[in-house]
């Protein structure tokens, strides 16, 4: 028990100087400051940063939906892709025509 006391008492010896130290004081007390009560501290940045990365995400979205768009508006340019796109989204018809939509259930049958 006593061999444990004398190697204990020199460490906490080494370390006296520094905690009366003003200085390191201040450098913590700057630490703490920074690190935590700031308004630009490292946990503000944690939350901005993962607020970029979701932005980033939400822009790389949208910029394959405006691709995808500009695809289909220049495919929209030829008169029979107009008309096949009517058809397909809008159910239009010509005068003479009659159309049937085939509905399909996806409840399976009992």
């Amino acid at each position: 028990m006593e061999e444990h006391e004398a190697e204990s008492a020199p460490t906490i010896n080494k370390w006296v100087p520094y905690l009366k130290n003003k200085y390191v004081w201040v450098l913590l007390f700057f630490c703490v400051w920074m690190l935590f009560l700031d308004n630009y501290s490292q946990l503000e940045h944690r939350v901005l940063n993962k607020e970029i990365k979701e932005l980033e995400t939400n822009k790389k979205y949208y910029q394959d939906e405006i691709r995808k768009d500009q695809n289909q508006i220049n495919a929209l340019k030829d008169p029979n892709q107009v008309e096949k796109y009517a058809r397909e989204k809008y159910f239009m018809k010509k005068q003479n025509e009659d159309i049937y939509v085939i509905a399909i259930d996806s409840t399976p049958a009992k």
